[in-house]
């Protein structure tokens, strides 16, 4: 049923693009009413606009906490046109009839995020606001809800298709993204009460971003979340469901890595991996480690990325490039291929959100980002050998690959480069095997080479292979109740293996 606008209640904290919809609204003769500093600014506009006080006979009080909490105005907006009984308790006791309401909340997330004093943070939880949302989406039938300056443009829009009438699935819509907003703002607010417990799961993002498809092409995807947050697309196709997995994989990986560092990357895995003193060289010997792989990949950088490194990069086909610059030149060289995506990083992993959500079941599973990088200080040497300085640095290095990597899995490294990885395997053996027979693929010298796995070993097989392979050092959590057995091959072999008491299954 097609409903026209005769008079709206109107107070907002953004009033930009708020003059536009005034505007016409006075054209078609609907009657305002405001509170304080958006009263003040529709008369600055010449128009007329009737107070809140005026209206219920009270004064804002409480320091502004009580304004718009009366029955004279949440009666205008609640009743419904179509009950008589309704309509005689408004005629009775003189209550405004409200057919628009555009308001927004107090700045909640912005004030926790500004690190303002908890006294200052609850003095913006929003009650008038929020209870006149809830009212006005509750009664669509009768009323349009405007929760967000979001909603602005549709509103303009919809007035000037309309000349200021509405239909049902006009004001249902309005009161879904009103409602879109009031539990935002709910659970943004339990949040910040639950700080640090978990005691349940309140996850709200915006308006979702449909992909092209999901996983497969016979999948629907969409993505929620605020991408230009994280990064700056300067160039490039459309990105997908996947492209998304990757480019998650891919910063995570990069932000364990202080030193010049470039990785690509193939189905959330490294396949090349290398620090080095400028990005073409780290370019060059991460492409060495897997180049069949690295086709059609996702590579990532830690360091602005030049154009010697750009015209290297250039040479092979991959679908996306990140970094946290590019220079003029680069980018001129990247940007030949039409689809190429290339995103300008903003943010690091972890900044963007540390909290790791899946579904499971009829459930979800929830837990912290794996965060722990080690360190020398993390070491504890479990041989008689000890790694030599050099086989340190590569064990502490091939330890960040194997926490990236897919369990069950096992990388071998040396002189900071990937040589080669085992990934997703059911056993262990399975994976430095596989690990092994890449390596010797590309034509890998493994003697003084490391391995790193990213679980125990429950039996002294692993480390009997890799020493017959060429391996010289082995870096792993510890834990199993044959430890002694390793250890003990390893001393009888002349091997150096430390342990770092943290696993890192990535499942």
């Amino acid at each position: 049923m097609s409903k026209k606008i005769n008079s709206a209640l109107i107070s907002v904290f953004h009033k930009d693009g708020l003059e536009e919809i005034l505007k016409l609204l006075n054209s078609l003769n609907v009657k305002f009413i405001s509170t304080g500093g958006t009263r003040d600014f529709i008369q600055s506009l010449g128009y007329e606009c009737e107070s809140v006080e005026d209206i219920t006979g009270y004064p804002s009080i409480l320091g502004g906490r009580v304004k718009t909490l009366h029955p004279k105005i949440f009666g205008g907006i609640l009743y419904r046109r179509d009950e008589e009984q309704d309509r005689k308790i408004i005629k009775s006791y003189d209550i405004p009839s409200i057919d628009l309401v555009i308001v927004d909340l107090y700045p909640f997330e912005k004030t926790v995020a500004a690190n303002a004093t908890e006294e200052e943070i609850i003095e913006k939880i929003d009650i008038g606001g929020i209870s006149l949302i809830r009212g006005a989406a509750k009664n669509y039938k009768d009323v349009i809800v405007v929760a967000s300056k979001q909603q602005y443009k549709p509103l303009l829009d919809l007035l000037k298709e309309k000349n200021g009438n509405s239909d049902i699935e006009d004001r249902r819509w309005f009161a879904k993204e009103a409602f879109a907003v009031s539990s935002a703002y709910d659970s943004a607010i339990f949040s910040y009460f639950d700080t640090g417990v978990n005691s349940a799961l309140r996850v709200t993002a915006g308006s979702g971003k449909t992909l092209r498809y999901g996983e497969n092409p016979h999948q629907k995807g969409i993505f929620y979340g605020n991408f230009s947050e994280a990064f700056e697309q300067l160039h490039g196709k459309e990105i997908s469901y996947n492209n998304l997995l990757d480019i998650d994989a891919a910063v995570s990986l990069i932000a364990d890595f202080d030193e010049t560092a470039l990785a690509i990357l193939k189905h959330n895995n490294a396949c090349g991996m290398a620090c080095r003193d400028t990005v073409k060289e780290a370019w060059e010997a991460a492409l060495a480690a897997d180049p069949i792989s690295a086709f059609g990949g996702i590579v990532v950088t830690n360091r602005p990325v030049d154009a010697e490194a750009a015209k290297a990069i250039n040479e092979i086909f991959f679908e996306v490039i990140i970094a946290p610059d590019f220079l003029p030149d680069a980018l001129a060289i990247l940007s030949q291929k039409k689809n190429r995506i290339i995103l300008k990083q903003k943010l690091i992993a972890g900044e963007v959100n540390n909290l790791m959500i899946r579904s499971a079941l009829n459930g979800f599973l929830v837990q912290d980002r794996d965060t722990a990088v080690q360190t020398r200080q993390d070491l504890t040497v479990v041989t008689e050998k000890s790694p030599t300085e050099k086989e340190t640095e590569d064990l502490l290095f091939a330890n960040i690959l194997v926490k990236h990597t897919k369990s069950n899995a096992i990388v071998l490294a040396k002189n900071k480069q990937l040589i080669a990885s085992g990934t997703g395997q059911t056993s262990r053996v399975d994976a430095l095997n596989q690990a092994i027979e890449k390596a010797r693929t590309f034509k890998f010298d493994l003697q003084g080479a490391v391995m790193a796995s990213d679980a125990f070993f429950p039996f002294p097989d692993c480390v009997e292979i890799a020493h017959k392979a060429g391996i010289t050092a082995v870096i792993q959590p510890g834990g199993s109740i044959k430890d002694a057995e390793s250890v003990a091959y390893c001393n009888k072999h002349g091997l150096a293996m430390v342990t770092t008491g943290i696993r890192h299954f990535k499942h």
